[in-house]
């Protein structure tokens, strides 16, 4: 590329930047490919199997540490970071309440990898405008890229104890993309690691997914299980999900570094209404039409009708004793699969237990009513 020679490259840098920027990213930053220092940390996590059924992970083995090998010629990767923060979150307010479906907010509204993905797209665009000969290609948590520690050396902050990217001016609610580009423009230096001795994260997670610091052992982070398992999740684990029908916040809640988390920008990740708040009852009743209706151009469509109704099967196997919950289970028997069979059955048995549970309560609440009822006198 010769055209190299006549043109600034700090300028560029610069500008690349701005024009990231204006399209909506709050953060662009650039590294170099030398991702040679996190090799052996994925390659101890594969051995440890704490990518469960995620066959890709191991096909693609270093690769992933290897931007070079995957898009030949890259000379260096754009890494941008978007904000996702809807600003009406109701994490607490859904959370708590077990009648109700918890989504993981970034799946509320559009898919994100169709949005980043556009606007990288524009941003090469823009590149290759001003320097004839550019090559790039953008990349959205769609193919063996370790964005996390591409992220960290193009200073978007560090990698926490959760395995996710923090910043200390957004805290970790927000999206990655890179773009791989064949330009040898200046890099960004990275910034230091906060965690300290925090280990909030690794505590709070409600199936102990977190098993050591900065090692998460897929199989049984409620995410993996919820949006990539298909299979029949151990019943351990079903109990640990409470309402968490797709993808799990709890790390990022407790991190003290959130507080500094901005509401988005972007009106395509506001929530969707029928996604939002709604009742396990409501999103349990969807047909596989309304599921591919209510989901269109979203990131929970990708899952399947099969694993929606497996995963709100479990919630419901954990939410309160209903006649219409037990009910509600029973019709759907037989409709899907009987891999989703399994769960409804589980669901069940969970709400016939508490059931029995409630009618003894009942019993020795009436029995003590009317032990207490003898002792009073007549005119009581």
């Amino acid at each position: 590329m010769s055209a190299i020679n006549s043109i600034d490259l700090n300028q560029l840098s610069n500008d690349i930047k701005a024009w990231g920027h204006a399209l909506g990213f709050q953060h662009v930053g650039i590294s170099d490919i030398d991702l040679s220092q996190h090799e052996q940390h994925l390659v101890k996590w594969l051995e440890n199997g704490y990518h469960g059924t995620m066959a890709y992970m191991a096909t693609h083995g270093l690769m992933r540490a290897r931007p070079a090998e995957l898009v030949p010629g890259t000379l260096r990767v754009i890494s941008v970071r978007m904000d996702y923060l809807p600003p009406d979150a109701s994490f607490a307010k859904h959370l708590n309440d077990p009648n109700m479906g918890y989504i993981s907010r970034y799946a509320l509204g559009r898919d994100y990898h169709k949005v980043i993905r556009k606007k990288l797209k524009q941003l090469g665009e823009k590149i290759s405008a001003r320097l004839e000969g550019t090559a790039y290609r953008p990349f959205v948590d769609s193919a063996p890229v370790l964005e996390h520690a591409i992220a960290e050396k193009a200073g978007i902050g560090w990698t926490g104890k959760h395995t996710l990217t923090l910043s200390k001016e957004a805290g970790s609610w927000f999206f990655l993309g890179e773009l791989f580009i064949n330009l040898p423009l200046p890099t960004d230096t990275p910034v230091e690691a906060e965690c300290g001795s925090c280990n909030a994260c690794i505590t709070i997670c409600p199936t102990d997914a977190i098993v050591a610091p900065y090692q998460v052992d897929a199989k049984r982070c409620v995410s993996y299980l919820t949006i990539e398992y298909d299979g029949e999740i151990p019943e351990e684990l079903r109990t640990l999900m409470g309402n968490r029908i797709y993808g799990c916040d709890d790390c990022q809640l407790i991190c003290p570094w959130n507080r500094y988390s901005s509401v988005t920008t972007e009106p395509d990740f506001h929530p969707r209404d029928k996604l939002h708040g709604q009742s396990l009852l409501t999103l349990f009743s969807w047909t596989e039409e309304e599921f591919l209706k209510y989901t269109e151009g979203s990131a929970i469509r990708r899952i399947g009708y099969a694993k929606w109704k497996r995963n709100i099967a479990i919630a419901l196997g954990n939410s309160p004793y209903s006649s219409k919950t037990l009910d509600a289970l029973s019709e759907s028997l037989g409709k899907v699969d009987q891999n989703v069979d399994v769960h409804i059955k589980w669901a069940m048995e969970q709400q016939a237990q508490k059931s029995i549970a409630s009618t003894s309560e009942n019993r020795k609440h009436q029995r003590l009513v009317r032990t207490v009822q003898k002792g009073l006198p007549r005119d009581a």
